[in-house]
């Protein structure tokens, strides 16, 4: 981890293409028509925000004693935003062939129940924001489990590493093994003195997390929903219409319900500030009470394909406004890196009729994710003001992807390749609140 002291005061331009959105690429006729590209761009940051923007030349002669950071031909952006995870199932990532209700049972409930332990729950955490940062994620928003020593250690380890975190204790008072139950008045005190200690506190925001529908009881539910009441300003995340039993059980379990949607609704859950997770098998009432809501829907792609849940269908629901993030859902999802998630994303595009422009990707795992979190005013763009979150991707990280560029007639056809096969190893350079948590090779002067 870097020295903090070196940066304090210290200047730094860094120098290579940059990307930056000036708009929504889903709401132009022409995607890029919403993105700046400059081939020769650069980006001046100091005390963790980003002071200037624009050509390498012209900011070279305006702050002529700013350390300079030369990329070359890499791609300077905005740092990847993760907005739906469980970093307390770090460890069984990719475990094999379950589907949902039976991957709860088999592999999350059993890892969970270890997370009452602070030392082990904090070993993970470290563990798993490591893993991030080499991945180029910056921001992630993350379900922890239902020991409070989950929570904090999460927390504790996000501030060691200067990270912009957002996370929860999981609540559940049913289904769900002795081990991991709260009751109605636990979640409710347990949320509320966490909330109360951790959000805002620094890069640190709180979000009230009832699992889903199936694992709260509706008292369980109604708490929550009185405690969102009580602290409007906090996010809430849960998980909505992932598989298809699922949904069946909920309809047994909530026979009053309108549907799985009307669950929370009743409990006064549903709202702007709402981030519900995968929302694949929707009807067209729950779309539009969504939609009308301002919620926010995220899209989990290597998930819902591991697990088998469905095909999300993000080119209708855009159509209608939705706001749509895009996550990992580690570690139902089957990896740590934006960039896999977004290849995942075309990929499901694709079998849905619908081909997404490499710009909508790149908006899809930085300012869209942003706007879902609402955290588009400090982070999620290059754009002065803004957190200094930059990650620096080498477009040329393995022999394919460099004859591929070298190849190029555009910026996208220079990305996309990378956007699909690129790994960990396209990471050339990370700058986590203006400090450079990750550097490989590239100039100083």
């Amino acid at each position: 981890m870097a020295n903090n002291d070196q940066y304090i005061g210290t200047q730094y331009l860094l120098l290579g293409q940059t990307l930056s959105f000036t708009g929504d690429p889903f709401e132009e006729s022409e995607p890029s028509d919403a993105v700046q590209h400059q081939s020769n761009g650069a980006v001046l940051i100091q005390n963790g925000k980003i002071l200037d923007l624009g050509l390498d030349d012209d900011l070279i002669r305006k702050y002529p004693q700013a350390q300079r950071e030369s990329y070359g031909q890499d791609l300077i952006l905005s740092g990847f935003i993760d907005s739906h995870a469980h970093y307390p199932q770090t460890r069984i990532v990719s475990s094999w062939g379950k589907r949902l209700l039976d991957w709860l049972e088999n592999y999350t409930f059993p890892e969970e129940e270890k997370f009452s332990d602070p030392v082990y729950a904090f070993e993970v955490a470290e563990e798993y924001l490591r893993t991030l940062l080499v991945n180029g994620t910056t921001t992630v928003c993350s379900f922890c489990t239902v020991h409070r020593e989950s929570v904090e250690a999460f927390f504790e380890a996000a501030t060691l590493t200067g990270m912009r975190v957002l996370a929860g204790k999981t609540c559940m008072d049913c289904y769900a093994p002795d081990a991991l139950v709260d009751t109605v008045q636990s979640a409710y005190d347990d949320s509320k003195s966490l909330l109360t200690k951790w959000h805002s506190r620094g890069r640190l925001s709180y979000v009230i997390t009832p699992r889903f529908a199936l694992t709260s009881s509706s008292d369980q539910l109604r708490a929550l929903g009185e405690l969102w009441s009580e602290f409007p300003d906090c996010l809430m995340q849960t998980h909505l219409s992932e598989q298809e039993e699922e949904i069946a059980l909920v309809k047994q379990r909530f026979p009053q319900a309108e549907d799985y949607l009307g669950v929370y609704e009743e409990a006064k859950l549903l709202r702007e500030r709402g981030l519900y997770g995968h929302a694949i098998h929707l009807s067209i009432h729950e779309r539009v009470r969504l939609a009308k809501a301002k919620a926010a829907l995220i899209h989990c792609p290597t998930s819902n394909m591991f697990i088998g849940s469905g095909l999300f269908d993000l080119h209708e629901l855009k159509t209608r406004g939705m706001n749509i993030g895009l996550a990992t859902d580690t570690g139902g999802g089957t990896s740590f890196s934006m960039l896999r998630t977004m290849a995942a994303c075309y990929e499901i595009g694709q079998l849905k009729g619908f081909s997404l422009h490499p710009s909508q990707l790149v908006y899809l795992a930085t300012l869209a994710n942003a706007k879902a979190l609402k955290l588009d005013h400090v982070i999620g763009n290059l754009e002065v003001g803004k957190e200094a979150d930059i990650l620096v991707l080498n477009l040329r990280s393995t022999e394919g992807l460099a004859s591929r560029a070298e190849r190029a007639e555009d910026i996208w056809q220079e990305l996309f390749p990378t956007i699909m096969m690129g790994d960990e190893r396209a990471v050339r350079s990370l700058w986590v609140d203006g400090k450079c948590v990750k550097s490989d090779g590239h100039q100083r002067g």
